[in-house]
């Protein structure tokens, strides 16, 4: 099963055992969010595509790869009308590799723009 979202804005949360998720650490916003589950159902992959950052440092998740390291995306879904039941969430989000640097042009208001692509698995969601 592969299911996509155009231009989602995606919060990125430290993964905690115990506690209520506070503030998001990353936020950003991307032109595509795919993501594959398993023929057994029990794990995901997916890509973030071309996404820019709007809040945090996404050098982090650069540092922080690995099976060790734990996060936890949501993002909301556009053609969902109820609120309540917008949101999607990925748990046990890990990067193999820091997001790849897709281009360094300029932005419209003339300041250095990182456009990044991630590849990313995860082990539980909610998807829909």
């Amino acid at each position: 099963m592969i299911l996509s979202w155009d231009k989602p804005v995606i919060l990125f949360y430290k993964e905690k055992s115990k506690g209520p998720f506070r503030e998001p650490f990353l936020v950003v916003r991307a032109r595509r969010l795919t993501v594959t589950k398993s023929e057994k159902g029990k794990k995901y992959r997916g890509l973030i595509e071309d996404f820019i950052h709007y809040m945090g440092d996404v050098d982090y998740i650069s540092t922080h790869t690995g099976p060790a390291n734990r996060f936890v995306m949501c993002w909301m879904d556009d053609r969902e009308d109820d609120f309540d039941k917008a949101w999607r969430k990925l748990n046990g989000v890990t990067f193999k590799t820091g997001p790849a640097l897709k281009d360094g042009g300029r932005g419209k208001f003339g300041g250095f723009k990182r456009t990044f692509n991630a590849r990313f698995e995860a082990e539980k969601g909610k998807l829909g």
